[in-house]
């Protein structure tokens, strides 16, 4: 086992760069499936990229994008493209709130879907006028008891608590995590992204550090990793494997699925409690030198690589 001031160090020339490096863990001797991200010791928010971590985070390879002419002012823009471009919410639930007769242009209310936004136009949102403001990023390492919503009727502390004064514009998370979950949570106002972020298409990679209330069986592993049949459907890890010191309690998961709670009902299937779940990846984005509970704004060259899509 390597002292942890050598991960630290690899891990602050992985910062320096970028966040290109978004691997949190690496250990050599764990028993893993199918190649994926190696954790030590648990040390979720000291312990980043290694190079010894394997997982396939590769650049998206293709043909070359097609090339398409300049949008010009006479075309207009889509009222849902409009209305996430205002950082109000995704495309898709601008569809929604379009059918549900809440926006309207030029004093009229719009419900048909397509309708697109001209130059001059006035746009309203629950009778307030939608005017586009500034892109804003914050990352936030979740803590537990937070509730992952912009408002609880029950009260409870939320994220957007946390982040409470950190701009003006108004920010949403992208996603959810479950009150006791905690880890890395992105939180914009940019629908465009939001909308590459969660939607099933486009895959992105999520890392889980998991804490078992017993030791992960053998045959439950390779369970796990091959894949079987929860009520909503065929589950697998994308990888899978045991932290090191953790012995067979502490395991590290990379799964791809945004169903809800995939990864408490994953190992609750098998009767596996979890005593902790901490999100340590999303996206290529990490918890890196970033405490339980604080936030910051991302980086030019995040939000470059967010949109770029150059990690799932």
């Amino acid at each position: 086992m390597r002292n942890n001031n050598d991960f630290s160090r690899r891990g602050e020339r992985a910062a320096g760069r970028g966040n290109r490096d978004p691997r949190p863990f690496a250990s050599k001797s764990v028993h893993r499936r199918k190649g994926g991200n190696a954790f030590e010791n648990g040390q979720a928010d000291e312990v980043p990229g290694k190079k010894d971590f394997t997982t396939r985070h590769r650049s998206r390879k293709g043909p070359a994008p097609r090339t398409r002419a300049p949008r010009t002012a006479e075309e207009g823009i889509r009222l849902n493209r409009y209305l996430a471009n205002a950082g109000l919410c995704s495309r898709r639930d601008a569809d929604i709130y379009i059918q549900a007769g809440v926006v309207k242009i030029n004093g009229k209310v719009v419900t048909e879907l397509g309708t697109k936004v001209m130059p001059g136009d006035v746009v309203r949102f629950n009778d307030a006028v939608v005017r586009n403001e500034r892109k804003v990023y914050i990352l936030l390492n979740k803590p537990k008891n937070t509730v992952t919503t912009t408002d609880d009727p029950e009260g409870r502390k939320t994220v957007m608590d946390i982040i409470a004064g950190a701009c003006h514009e108004r920010v949403f998370p992208v996603g959810r995590l479950d009150r006791n979950t905690m880890g890395v949570l992105l939180l914009t106002n940019d629908g465009e992204l939001t909308d590459r972020l969660t939607h099933p298409r486009f895959h992105k990679k999520k890392i889980y550090h998991v804490f078992l209330s017993k030791p992960l069986s053998r045959e439950h592993f390779d369970i796990i990793s091959n894949g079987f049949v929860l009520d909503d459907g065929f589950i697998k890890a994308d990888a899978l494997e045991y932290v090191e010191g953790g012995e067979g309690k502490q395991v590290g998961i990379e799964i791809h699925s945004g169903r809800n709670r995939i990864v408490r009902r994953i190992f609750e299937h098998f009767g596996y409690g979890i005593e902790k779940l901490d999100r340590v990846y999303f996206a290529g984005l990490t918890k890196y030198n970033l405490p339980r509970g604080h936030w910051r704004f991302l980086t030019d060259t995040e939000i470059a690589m967010l949109k770029s899509g150059r990690f799932e």
